[in-house]
């Protein structure tokens, strides 16, 4: 599995699995669990969650996929930003861990930047660094100006990632994000790289998985992966669909592959508010 050098050392896969709409229906859950083991069969160590995220329900989805199986995963939660408060982000994780069934996140994130000041949030992150209960810590949905008042703070300029929206029809990020994250080597992790399906029909895409005998969503996820010093975390709640996001890092777009899809889905030429599903 290909990985990007996270800041403080470490790796980050470039290909994961999300949970975003799992744990909400009981008679799912099996098929859920499948899903994400398969995915550890494959190699797909990266999980992501949250504790929003089906109120607690995808933790524990998730905790149920990797028992047993913990060295195999790089696994990331996030906190509310209600919950982030010096005391508030400790309590929240500690909950986490518990439905994850781990002593320890490999990254935990401030979910959306909220009222609770950076310092404060980032102040407990640290202090569940320090005793072990993350590995490392960063944020989500945090555009330019949140990331420059952010790395302002000595404890937020250890953040390890910016996890966003991003995928062909979401491009702003391009603009001024990814360029400042590249500068000083931060990851960015790009949620819904296929924009939930929306784009699946739109004719360019499948044009070019045509000519590469994959599906639409492969070539959207391949060409987040294309992109430099960003990874993917596509949600999967079947084995075949996990084998499909799967082989997408196996897919090489050319270079007219990607001016075909430029010119299908422009970027912006100017910054654009970041945005967020």
């Amino acid at each position: 599995m290909r990985a990007i050098r996270l800041p403080g050392g470490g790796e980050l896969p470039v290909l994961g699995q999300g949970t975003w709409g799992m744990g909400e229906r009981r008679g799912q859950r099996a098929a859920e669990v499948a899903a994400l083991r398969r995915g550890l069969d494959l190699g797909l160590g990266l999980i992501d969650t949250a504790e929003m995220y089906g109120s607690g329900g995808a933790e524990e989805v998730v905790g149920a996929a990797i028992s047993g199986r913990r060295d195999e995963v790089f696994l990331v939660s996030k906190v509310y930003p209600h919950n982030a408060s010096r005391r508030g982000a400790v309590e929240a994780c500690e909950r986490s861990l518990r439905r994850l069934g781990t002593d320890h996140l490999d990254l935990y994130l401030l979910h959306w930047r909220g009222s609770t000041p950076l310092a404060e949030t980032m102040e407990a992150f640290e202090q569940l660094r320090a005793d072990g209960k993350i590995r490392c810590f960063g944020v989500s949905n945090f555009d330019p100006a949140d990331m420059d008042e952010l790395f302002a703070g000595e404890l937020g300029s250890r953040s390890a990632t910016d996890q966003v929206l991003y995928n062909l029809t979401r491009r702003g990020v391009e603009v001024d994000l990814l360029p400042w994250c590249r500068e000083r080597h931060l990851p960015v992790m790009a949620y819904s790289p296929i924009e939930q399906g929306r784009l699946l029909g739109e004719p360019a895409l499948r044009r070019v998985a045509e000519r590469h005998e994959a599906t639409p969503a492969q070539i959207a996820i391949a060409w987040v992966l294309a992109q430099d010093g960003v990874c993917a975390i596509p949600k999967a709640v079947t084995p075949e669909h996990v084998d499909q996001n799967r082989a997408a890092l196996d897919i090489e777009l050319t270079a007219a592959d990607l001016a075909e899809l430029d010119a299908a889905f422009p970027a912006p030429k100017r910054p654009v508010p970041l945005e967020v599903l």
